[in-house]
């Protein structure tokens, strides 16, 4: 394989990673776990925050810590779910590699 089609299959994944990127741009995620909900959008960046009243408590501060962490992991996987499906709705990216 040349160098140029070395380069022309980098920039043609560059600019499937950028069309998948403005695909996400739109597309959020809002899970509760715990008593906590959390809302991240298509660039994994927490856009919400609820939290119940009664984790608002100083004794419950293990507690509100941890629904935290749980609603964090889940919104993640949520979105690496929503990203997995936009993906797969453009093709892949085994269409860069000649394997339609």
């Amino acid at each position: 394989m040349s160098v140029f089609s070395k380069l022309k299959q980098f920039k043609d994944l560059r600019d499937q990673g950028k069309k998948l990127q403005g695909a996400l741009a739109d597309e959020s995620a809002t899970v509760t776990s715990g008593g906590v909900g959390l809302t991240m959008d298509g660039n994994f960046q927490l856009t919400g925050v609820a939290i119940d009243d009664d984790l608002l408590n100083p004794a419950k501060k293990e507690k509100l810590q941890n629904a935290i962490k749980d609603a964090h992991g889940d919104a993640i996987k949520k979105m690496q779910r929503i990203m997995a499906s936009k993906m797969q709705e453009m093709g892949g990216m085994e269409n860069l590699f000649g394997k339609k």
